[in-house]
């Protein structure tokens, strides 16, 4: 077999206890962000930034790498014509030594969204939720950091909810939506939509993935987990497409990174930025509560 590390379904060693007078309850441990230097790549260290920007302002940066060029007042980037805006692409190209077709984004703070002050409380009942469904927990976390994190945001597509489901994912998943009765907005309900969703498609799709080109992986690493929310954001079919593109011997983080910068179909921007998120939010909230914390041990 390909694949190692079986999970025994229990994670205590994994959570944390924080008693603070405003944060409390439990909370899944980022040590690996640090132990395996993900907190140095300059991907989560741009999205962390646009996190806890205000949509005001701007980051001018290089789409490849995420590179910082600088950052603007929006009105400084709307008060450019057309050619002015091109003309100053090109001048950050010529500064930085890059290829003509090398893509610069101008990507506005996103502070007004990503509530974490908001998102607080529901995570220690989505770590709950996720360990009663026998769900590895860190997924809830995940997704409530960075789907629709302290609101109730239906989207463009349709998906709704604290864990942002699509109408039929729910519905296959035992949930009631129809005109009268959306149980996506229940956070229990949908907890248990999402903690199954992720238990029978996404976690035996990614594995299947993997398997096929004899990939060795442990569930509770962190690589899988995020290739494993990968499956969830994009779909297996768009995963299993960019990893035949990639053409992978190994996982580890290498395969991570090998997503971030290549497409295939389905899975283009959005999808390569969707674990970025998950890791940026994940260093936010290690900074929360390790700034503030007076109480914080492993439940061991």
């Amino acid at each position: 077999m390909a694949f190692s590390g079986n999970p025994d379904e229990n994670w205590d060693h994994e959570m944390i206890q924080v008693n603070l007078p405003d944060k409390n309850g439990l909370l899944m441990n980022t040590d690996a962000l640090f132990n395996e230097n993900w907190v140095t790549l300059k991907q989560v260290n741009f999205w962390k930034q646009i996190m806890l920007l205000d949509k005001d302002s701007v980051i001018v940066n290089i789409a490849s790498n995420r590179d910082v060029v600088e950052k603007l007042h929006q009105n400084q980037w709307n008060n450019k014509t057309e050619e002015q805006k091109s003309l100053y692409k090109d001048s950050v190209r010529l500064k930085k030594g890059l290829p003509i077709d090398e893509r610069i984004f101008i990507t506005s703070g996103k502070k007004h969204f990503y509530q974490f002050e908001n998102v607080y409380p529901s995570l220690n009942k989505g770590i709950l939720a996720f360990d009663k469904n026998k769900v590895d927990p860190w997924y809830a976390q995940a997704i409530l950091l960075i789907e629709s994190p302290g609101q109730l945001l239906k989207s463009n597509s349709g998906a709704y909810g604290p864990f942002q489901l699509m109408p039929g994912v729910a519905r296959m998943m035992g949930l009631t939506v129809n005109k009268s009765l959306d149980e996506r907005a229940d956070f229990y309900r949908s907890a248990y939509a999402a903690s199954s969703l992720i238990k029978q498609i996404c976690i035996p799709e990614a594995k299947k993935i993997l398997d096929s080109y004899q990939i060795s992986y442990n569930e509770k690493d962190l690589w899988f987990r995020l290739f494993v929310m990968h499956v969830y954001h994009a779909g297996a079919t768009n995963v299993r497409n960019v990893i035949n593109v990639i053409q992978p011997s190994k996982g580890g983080q290498d395969l991570i990174l090998q997503m971030w910068k290549t497409t295939s179909g389905g899975f283009a921007n959005a999808s390569q930025n969707y674990t970025q998120l998950v890791l940026a939010s994940h260093l936010i909230l290690t900074e929360m509560v390790d700034g503030q914390c007076s109480d914080l041990f492993s439940c061991e």
